[in-house]
């Protein structure tokens, strides 16, 4: 059987991963990436119904990793109509388009751990798939009710995987995020380009931090393996050890050499910020053989390179 793999959202961080893993690694696969906005990759807004089951009809998938979204919790909240449009209607046109032109392909959705929000107050311990979703945040809402639109397709014969990831991060990230915000200041202030002082919201957060190339594997796995999921085929994608904000940045900060002083500024504090967001993925360990692999401090050291190479560069 020849895979053949249609992903939205392929200029986002987590599709060039995705789109790299598949090449190096399943390079008999027909991968077809459709990004927004053109560039390099078939432009598809998920959000035009006619433009969505052209797509489809084109490739004919046998398998659909959907990473289109307004993903930046920040940006969601600013402009929430627009993050519902995408996030709820734009899956949805995706999903109905699957199961009417392309019915035996793999829809594999990804979710957000955000959708399980107030679920993690009081957590005694990692929350499994089985918490429920109570968002308390745009994002976290427009993931979570797409969630349970895709879980209830699934009943009507959709076959879908969902995917729940928790905080992922790898070399090339949008600074919007707190890792690569944090390597980039760091590494002007290596290069002499702004003074030795960083401005923080809470430090205190504990977060359950990934590799984006430890995810990709699990959606590659989801889309590839020869594995028919049933309607409650949903997975967290987590490392099960939370991390402190805090000590990510001491970290850049040891790797940087030098004194950096970091002063707490309030404007930058979030809003509903949940103190500790932790997840069980033994049911991608015991189901698709998924684990992570690579350790934290190399994800560390390879955001940090990056950022430096990109200060270098100017």
């Amino acid at each position: 059987m020849t895979h053949r793999i249609l992903v939205t959202g392929a200029n986002g961080f987590v599709g060039k991963a995705l789109l790299q893993l598949l090449e190096r690694e399943h390079s008999s696969c027909e991968v077809f990436a459709f990004g927004h906005g053109g560039g390099q990759r078939d432009a598809i807004d998920v959000f035009d119904r006619e433009a969505v089951d052209a797509a489809v009809l084109k490739v004919r998938p046998t398998a659909l990793v959907h990473l289109a979204a307004i993903a930046a919790p920040s940006d969601a909240r600013k402009a929430p109509r627009h993050a519902w449009n995408v996030n709820f209607t734009g899956t949805m046109n995706l999903a109905e388009s699957v199961m009417h032109n392309a019915p035996e392909a793999r829809f594999v959705y990804i979710g957000s751990s955000e959708a399980y929000g107030a679920s993690f107050q009081g957590a005694a311990d990692p929350v499994t798939e089985s918490a429920p979703l109570q968002p308390m945040t745009v994002y976290g809402a427009t993931k979570a009710a797409a969630d349970l639109m895709i879980g209830q397709m699934a009943y009507d014969g959709l076959r879908a995987i969902r995917f729940r990831p928790f905080n992922h991060t790898g070399p090339g990230q949008s600074d919007a995020y707190v890792v690569p915000a944090f390597a980039r200041q760091v590494a002007e202030i290596v290069f002499g380009k702004s003074e030795p002082i960083i401005r923080v919201g809470n430090l205190e957060a504990e977060r359950d931090f990934l590799d984006v190339r430890d995810v990709v594997r699990a959606y590659a796995s989801a889309a590839i393996a020869d594995w028919d999921g049933k309607p409650d085929s949903v997975f967290n994608v987590a490392s099960g050890h939370p991390r402190k904000i805090r000590h990510i940045l001491d970290a850049l900060i040891t790797q940087s050499g030098i004194d950096i002083d970091v002063v707490a500024d309030p404007a930058r504090f979030r809003p509903n910020d949940i103190p500790v967001m932790c997840g069980d993925a033994t049911n991608a360990r015991d189901r698709l053989n998924w684990r992570p692999l690579v350790p934290f401090e190399q994800t560390i050291a390879d955001v940090f390179g990056y950022w430096r190479r990109a200060c270098s560069a100017g």
